[in-house]
């Protein structure tokens, strides 16, 4: 900058200098030729002092700071993390992707995938060590698990992490006491179904501002309202509860057998094998430790989570239509050549990838960003932006390449379509 301003300085000196030299005045009165040595005297004094300005300059500044080394920017998932990726990979291929039409026709996960759930821990693995936990709860691992079960079934994989998100959440959250007395029961053999309760049916109906209220009554509370999308409502033990209490939004934990608790199926246009309904809250009485965490409760983290790990099953979820999609036009045929070979259809899947490839870097930065314990609201925000329209999109995209194929049932890429929708009006089915 110093020495831009120099050499302009000269510059402008020159020009004056040869614009009076060659003036017609100075020819006139017969000064050329002095003109002209005194421009040649002021280029070589301006040099000489321009560069004796430069060493002064030198001198009295102070000596430029050494930049920081440069940390490459890899996405690339830990040893520990590829280990997991690579087998839950086989899980949604061998089980998950066989078994997402009954689901989808029941209404309810099959038996055969939560057994294999347990098996997996998966929510065992989110528990702290010193509870008998595998300790390795980080919300980037929670957003790779849930994009590789995304990628056999949305559906099916969202009922296997319910109960990752109960206990994602308990650990993030809860007190030291509520960890220790709500957590063991995830470690058991079994499936150990449980669910977060954050939306609500009504109309533009915002989960940071649910209308269901919670007031104090002697040393509990009593909660009083309705949610919807529920996953696992016909299973699970108990429910994470999004309220009202005063001035903030908490969660309660609420048992599913409590009195004033009634829990209904109500299947939706998507996610069906979820098991997803209802839950109505009447006059619903709460013990005091059942509000969930203590002063520094951050419910706005907790629904910042909860989108996080549902981009990422959505991510999960159109990088099985895309997989799908590209196998189809490259066998289908038409006029004697694969489809493929058509700008229109090559042009349509390039643009799939793309659009997934965004998707998944976004997600992962606000994964990342939150596992290592920095702001991601803004990630966030921007990751859910972009997965609400383009998963929609790459669904829309799938049907239309199968043509008729993409509207039956002999395809599930009309299954994953519907499961895509969700991305956009789900909240808080799932945390990271």
């Amino acid at each position: 900058m110093r020495d831009k301003v120099i050499r302009q300085a000269m510059d402008t000196g020159l020009r004056t200098l040869t614009r009076v030299a060659t003036s017609e005045w100075v020819e006139e009165r017969g000064l050329r030729e002095p003109a002209q040595r005194l421009v040649q005297a002021g280029a070589r004094t301006g040099v000489v002092a321009a560069g004796k300005l430069v060493e002064a300059v030198k001198k009295r500044s102070p000596a430029p700071k050494a930049r920081a080394p440069q940390t490459p920017f890899d996405l690339s998932p830990t040893e520990d993390q590829q280990m997991i990726l690579d087998m839950l990979k086989r899980v949604s291929n061998d089980l998950l992707l066989p078994m997402a039409e009954e689901g989808d026709e029941s209404c309810l996960p099959p038996e055969d995938v939560l057994a294999v759930g347990a098996d997996l821990g998966l929510a065992t693995a989110a528990i702290p060590e010193a509870l008998g936990g595998g300790g390795d709860r980080s919300p980037m691992t929670t957003a790779l698990v849930a994009e590789a079960l995304g990628r056999g079934d949305m559906g099916l994989a969202l009922a296997l992490l319910a109960p990752v998100g109960v206990v994602n959440t308990i650990v993030d959250q809860g007190t030291e006491e509520q960890r220790n007395t709500w957590l063991p029961p995830f470690n058991a053999e079994t499936f150990t179904p449980a669910a977060l309760a954050l939306m609500e049916s009504a109309p533009l109906s915002n989960p940071a501002l649910p209308l269901t209220r919670a007031r104090k009554k002697g040393s509990g509370y009593v909660l009083k309202g309705q949610k919807s999308a529920v996953p696992l409502i016909s299973t699970a033990r108990f429910f994470l509860v999004a309220a009202k209490l005063d001035d903030t939004t908490r969660l309660f934990r609420v048992e599913r057998d409590a009195a004033g608790v009634t829990a209904e199926a109500a299947p939706l246009m998507g996610l069906r094998s979820a098991d997803m309904g209802n839950l109505s809250l009447h006059e619903v009485s709460v013990e005091a430790g059942a509000l969930l965490g203590g002063d520094k409760y951050d419910h706005a983290r907790v629904l910042d989570l909860c989108r996080v790990a549902l981009c990422a099953l959505g991510v999960g979820q159109c990088q099985a239509v895309l997989d799908y999609v590209k196998e189809y036009v490259n066998d289908r045929e038409a006029f004697g050549e694969p489809i493929s070979h058509r700008q229109s259809v090559a042009f349509m899947v390039a643009d799939m990838a793309i659009e997934i490839e965004g998707m998944r870097l976004l997600t992962w930065r606000a994964a990342s960003r939150a596992a290592a314990g920095l702001d991601f609201a803004e990630q966030t925000y921007l990751a859910r932006l972009l997965c609400a329209e383009k998963a929609m999109k790459v669904g829309t995209d799938g049907v239309q390449l199968l043509g008729g194929h993409g509207y039956i049932k002999d395809h599930p890429v009309e299954r994953w379509y519907r499961h895509l929708r969700a991305v956009g009006v789900l909240e808080g089915a799932l945390s990271a």
